[in-house]
């Protein structure tokens, strides 16, 4: 483990996005609250978006302590004529937006059966649709002019999303969205990506109720490399694909999952051990100096 911090550990160079503007939604909280951090640390000016203010205003407070700049938009992304206007706002206040993290998200665990429409379109308006407007806006508004990179978070949606159908739809939805905006925008010099986080030990994890405690405590156990992600481990992917380093990237989708996916019935995996897991390329990454353990976990094993 590194030494405590009061600053962000990034592996990238500092600097890396000084004098730029980048919009992080749903960054009052959990991976979207990592990456604004992390962005920021790198010279970024973050916009962070949410629908709770006082989330947004807590993780300004938090970046500008750590020397960072920050402000922020409170809007639905669900809401074609407050996508509009905030995005509108931004640039009348910014200049320009020079990046998005479309991250904004949230599901609901519930099997196909007994999933409403109400439901089902509530997660499908709030993972699909409201990703879709925000990048549509951002990209119209200032990235056609000027260039820019969007990076997507999807989800581990490669076999299934078992007892969340609804999010899973609206995921694989927004990975053909990734792949065509990549095509059509690429002429203005827009690069469009996805992150696609797998089992990640994030503040997400506290809206499951109680009683799916057991379930997420063991899903480690489907997970090769034997744990859970962390935030940070996702913000370096997201970061990476905003940065110079990926100039001939686009349109893909960049996996962040320990090899989930590729678990098969049959094949006896084995779970590495506590001391193969802190091996230089596999042990968890913990950049980000504000992480905290999702109350799931404070009472589990040490390495959950």
């Amino acid at each position: 483990m590194n030494a405590p911090s009061s600053r962000y550990r990034s592996v990238f160079a500092p600097g890396l996005f000084d004098g730029q503007v980048i919009v992080v939604t749903g960054g009052g909280s959990g991976i979207g609250r990592c990456t604004a951090h992390e962005l920021a640390a790198l010279g970024a000016q973050v916009v962070l978006v949410g629908r709770k203010p006082e989330k947004l205003e807590q993780v300004k407070a938090e970046i500008e302590a750590s020397g960072g700049k920050a402000t922020t938009q409170a809007f639905d992304i669900r809401q074609e004529e407050a996508v509009c206007a905030a995005i509108a706002a931004v640039i009348s206040t910014h200049g320009r937006i020079d990046g998005l993290v479309n991250n904004a998200g949230g599901q609901y665990i519930t099997p196909l059966a007994a999933i409403t429409a109400k439901g089902w379109e509530a997660v499908i308006h709030t993972n699909l649709t409201g990703g879709f407007l925000v990048a549509r806006e951002c990209y119209v508004q200032s990235m056609q002019a000027n260039g820019g990179a969007i990076v997507n978070i999807v989800a581990d949606i490669w076999g299934s999303m078992p007892n969340m159908g609804h999010s899973g739809a609206a995921r694989a939805g927004m990975v053909s969205f990734t792949e065509t905006a990549a095509l059509e925008w690429a002429a203005s010099g827009v690069r469009v990506n996805a992150v696609a986080p797998g089992y990640i030990a994030s503040s997400g994890m506290d809206h499951y109720p109680p009683e799916a405690g057991g379930m997420l405590r063991a899903m480690r156990n489907t997970v090769p490399a034997g744990r859970f992600g962390n935030e940070a481990e996702t913000s370096a992917a997201i970061a990476f694909l905003l940065s110079p380093a990926a100039s001939f990237i686009s349109g893909s989708v960049l996996r962040v999952d320990g090899a989930r996916p590729q678990v098969r019935m049959g094949w006896p995996m084995e779970i590495p051990d506590a001391q193969t897991q802190q091996r230089a390329a596999v042990r968890p990454f913990d950049g980000f100096h504000l992480a905290q353990t999702p109350r799931v976990f404070r009472n589990d094993e040490p390495n959950d």
